[in-house]
């Protein structure tokens, strides 16, 4: 049961960059954002409620790495998400983010003093070039002529959001459960995302969303969000960080397939050469 959910975590999430392509062209960054994380917190906090007998108050230092958590990996992460998937390809911006592990890896090595092994180095490398291939469209020499456009930096972008996210995370994660530290930083993130969610004129606009907007909206914060993260970390607590980092892997091959079928978006040589040599790449980063 617990491969099956972490398989299907997989797929929740190849299919966030499907309802993020959505709603990109008829909503706001900030408003969908802040809608996505005021639906999740409220899941959350049930789910909180329902496992843990509520959240635990948090002491001094760990307010300020809450509200850290809260700014990149909610904030910062999701704005930059949805903002670059007005231009960029739900396949392609899978990809690019599919190296979250990898720099996680390589700035656990510089920070954290994490080895970092000749294996890891070389699937770095391999991960970037997928990158690369993807974004070029199998043409790495375009990158001096434009092939990296606005778009494609608010992704890698989201890269650094998740990267430091997990950073700060480390250190609240010592002191409190793993959801808990989520449904904070959805928290702090909701909080943050309403005033600027405010200035895009949210109170107006929303009630001329349409019905798909709105169900991709529920779909980030219940399946990408909710499910997703529960599963994921019923999956480390069960099976380990290491195998079921693996799973991982899956999201951009989920996502390509599903921008395919649902988005009509096409499937070609570089992306499917891309995404191999990612996968590879972060294979050979995590494992052990």
């Amino acid at each position: 049961m617990i491969y099956l959910k972490l398989i299907l975590t997989a797929i929740f999430w190849g299919g966030t960059f499907i309802a993020g392509r959505i709603i990109a062209p008829d909503i706001g960054p900030f408003s969908g954002s802040f809608l996505r994380f005021v639906f999740a917190s409220v899941f959350l906090l049930v789910i909180c409620h329902s496992l843990e007998g509520g959240l635990p108050r948090l002491k001094g230092p760990q307010i300020l790495t809450a509200v850290l958590l809260g700014l990149t990996g909610v904030f910062a992460y999701n704005v930059l998400f949805l903002a670059g998937l007005k231009t960029v390809s739900a396949g392609r911006a899978s990809i690019i983010i599919a190296n979250n592990p990898v720099f996680l890896a390589l700035f656990s090595s510089l920070i954290f003093k994490e080895q970092l092994s000749v294996r890891r180095v070389f699937g770095i490398v391999l991960s970037l070039m997928g990158a690369v291939i993807a974004i070029t469209r199998g043409n790495p020499s375009m990158i001096w002529q434009g092939a990296v456009g606005f778009g494609e930096v608010l992704i890698f972008g989201c890269v650094a959001s998740w990267v430091s996210y997990s950073l700060i995370g480390k250190k609240l994660m010592q002191d409190i459960s793993p959801v808990s530290a989520v449904t904070y930083s959805s928290i702090f993130g909701a909080l943050f995302l309403s005033f600027p969610a405010y200035m895009e004129d949210i109170t107006h606009s929303f009630a001329n969303y349409s019905f798909l907007t709105w169900m991709s909206i529920l779909y980030l914060a219940a399946f990408g969000t909710v499910i997703g993260f529960t599963w994921f970390y019923e999956g480390i607590k069960t099976i380990g960080a290491t195998r079921s980092g693996v799973f991982i892997n899956f999201v951009p091959i989920s996502a390509i397939l599903m921008a395919f079928v649902i988005l009509g978006e096409k499937m070609d040589i570089s992306l499917v050469f891309g995404v191999t040599l990612v996968t590879l790449g972060v294979f050979l980063t995590n494992r052990e």
